[in-house]
């Protein structure tokens, strides 16, 4: 997304896009409006953590996290960036809770102050990492995976194997946006990023309703 696509007029609360469109807080629609255009240009992030952070209607689905409990030093340093990004624009992390990038990305969000939440396997919270803020005991084994998928707004891979792999099939079958960054599987459908910086953006994007493949309910609607 090009730097200053967005216009933000703070004081009524409005955003509008490159097309002179209003995204509406109620339903997270864009619509048409006629009204005269003021206010700052924003960059995408920007735009987002404004959402987020400003608007009192935030989105409210979380990011999800992929990867591998075994993680190289390359790819934990991709996921704790990653994290750090994503708690700065005000957005909530989904991941496994566990270790390796699971971790790496629960440290990033705890370093900006954000929130994390942890769907683990088994019965009890025990083998939760220490970073993650809402560790939560699903007792679902490895179905958890398609609850991560399927609870997120997108998903984004950074590493892994055959567990990250059956995470971004399902949430591709789900029609969700699925991201990758630095080692995640090559996978047909599934974008494939240079930088946390583009990650934002395209998650951006899709948190701004403006990514057409993206299934994204508007707040309150029923799934």
């Amino acid at each position: 997304m090009k730097t200053g696509e967005f216009m933000l007029d703070a004081r009524q609360r409005t955003l509008r896009d490159a097309n002179g469109r209003v995204f509406d807080l109620a339903t997270h629609q864009w619509r048409v409006d006629e009204g005269t255009v003021s206010g700052r240009r924003l960059a995408a992030a920007d735009a987002l953590r404004w959402l987020q952070r400003d608007s009192g209607r935030p989105r409210r689905e979380p990011v999800a996290v992929v990867g591998g409990r075994r993680a190289g030093a390359a790819d934990l340093e991709t996921a704790q960036a990653l994290g750090a990004a994503l708690a700065k624009v005000g957005l909530v992390v989904l991941c496994g809770g566990r270790g390796g990038v699971m971790r790496a990305v629960c440290e990033g969000v705890a370093s900006e102050g954000g929130l994390s939440i942890g769907l683990l396997p088994g019965d009890t919270i025990a083998d939760a990492n220490d970073a993650v803020s809402v560790p939560i005991a699903t007792g679902l084994g490895i179905a958890r995976n398609a609850v991560i998928a399927r609870a997120a707004l997108c998903v984004v891979a950074v590493g892994g194997s055959h567990g990250t792999l059956s995470e971004m099939a399902l949430a591709l079958h789900a029609g969700k946006v699925v991201l990758a960054l630095r080692g995640a599987p090559a996978v047909d459908g599934v974008d494939r990023l240079a930088s946390i910086d583009a990650a934002i953006d395209a998650i951006a994007r899709i948190a701004l309703n403006l990514d057409r493949r993206a299934k994204v309910h508007a707040p309150g609607a029923d799934a």
